[in-house]
């Protein structure tokens, strides 16, 4: 193989996996010291991994000076966000399609339209190619605005992410407008809609302390309903104080998941219960036609609402409560069909048994011992996303393809 071949090979390879891995706002705009307010106010209203679990977009960034302007306001963080939701563009613009958008303006949807929070088309920003070059962003609930510019391209990833400085920040009344912080009292939440009895099980066990202190970093839960913790009490009473404090730590992902990531990323999740155990604690995602469930290889649990869903908090109900294999072993794993009966192995013929003796082929098989039993370390190897495979496909396809130019 020569190497032209070799480079072109190696090159597919980087730029395949590049695609699989996407885009992190917060460490693309780290290398620019001058948006580091942008960038930081990015991460506190969350507004960063909505961005990064975002495809075809452009994000309009300004510098210190602009966001000082903005500071001094005052505005409350939730009201910060609606106003830099407006800076996210639903839709890819690199500088070359800036300066040739069609008759010389174009309307885009900012993430600010899309959350919904945006009243009529208050989230909508007028691109125009004006004389001199110049291209100018104006909000569509302030036309007056006509002073803010573009001004260079930071990064472009087509047709994933652009990220771009503009000189102001864009000036929206609606979405300055004061607005209510959404109720994140986790302990009033969590007495909604069925999940009293999940709640009095947390207090009385001491386990919502740690779900409340992984409210700031994000949390999701999920809630099993009063029917299933009456069904599963039994089972609860017999259990040790440690092993209670486990259980229901296992509901808590130390982590927001919107309902979108939860069917976009099907495998293993760790848990509140994973940090400090010597066990794993984790169980599996997976989509079952229109229903996510849950697998723990003791029980199989199904979403059944949701409770809340605001970043970065998501509490979902389940229609079972979660049982670990590390706490329950000895628990027949359910199957929603039944699995099909062995076939008899082919045995050579034997003499016949004399009168009394028992054969062997008579004895009822087996049934799985300890072994089968999903241990602690089978799932070592597997991820939480599936970016992994992906990965291990491409370099394998790649990989034949190289070979056979040997």
């Amino acid at each position: 193989m020569n190497t032209v071949t070799a480079t072109i090979s190696v090159f597919f390879l980087l730029s395949l996996s590049a695609s699989v891995n996407g885009h992190n706002i917060t460490r693309i705009l780290a290398k620019y010291p001058e948006f580091s307010t942008f960038n930081h106010y990015l991460t506190i209203t969350h507004l960063a991994n909505e961005i990064n679990r975002r495809q075809t977009i452009t994000v309009c960034a300004v510098d210190n000076a602009a966001m000082s302007s903005l500071i001094s306001k005052g505005l409350s963080l939730q009201t910060m966000k609606n106003v830099l939701s407006l800076h996210v563009f639903a839709d890819y613009f690199g500088s070359k399609k800036l300066h040739q958008v069609t008759k010389g303006s174009t309307s885009t949807a900012t993430m600010y339209q899309a959350t919904g929070e945006a009243p009529g088309t208050a989230g909508y920003v007028h691109i125009s190619d004006v004389k001199g070059g110049k291209v100018r962003f104006t909000p569509e609930d302030n036309p007056s605005q006509t002073d803010t510019t573009y001004v260079k391209s930071i990064l472009e990833m087509p047709y994933n992410i652009s990220v771009i400085q503009i000189s102001a920040i864009l000036q929206s009344p609606e979405a300055e407008a004061p607005t209510a912080a959404p109720d994140l009292n986790l302990t009033s939440l969590l007495q909604r809609d069925g999940c009293q009895a999940f709640y009095d099980l947390l207090t009385s066990s001491g386990a919502i302390g740690t779900f409340l202190s992984s409210v700031d970093g994000g949390v999701t839960i999920f809630c099993p309903g009063d029917d299933a913790v009456a069904a599963f009490a039994p089972k609860y009473k017999n259990l040790t104080a440690q092993e209670k404090m486990s259980l229901l730590l296992y509901h808590g992902v130390p982590v927001y998941n919107s309902m979108g990531m939860l069917r976009s990323s099907n495998g293993l999740m760790n848990t509140l219960a994973t940090e400090g155990a010597k066990k794993k604690y984790d169980f599996t995602v997976q989509n079952d036609g229109n229903d996510v469930t849950l697998k723990t290889k003791v029980v199989t649990a199904t979403i059944s609402g949701t409770v809340v869903d605001s970043e970065p908090i998501v509490i979902y109900t389940i229609d079972k409560v979660l049982q670990p294999r590390e706490l329950f072993k000895g628990t027949v794993v359910e199957a929603e069909e039944p699995a099909p009966a062995p076939k008899a192995a082919k045995k050579k013929k034997k003499p016949a048994a004399k009168k009394g003796d028992t054969s062997e082929d008579d004895a009822e098989a087996p049934g799985p011992d300890s072994s089968d039993d999903y241990s602690d370390d089978d799932a070592a190897d597997q991820t939480a996303s599936g970016g992994g495979r992906v990965v291990a496909s491409v370099v394998t396809m790649v990989s034949f393809w190289w070979l056979s130019f040997v």
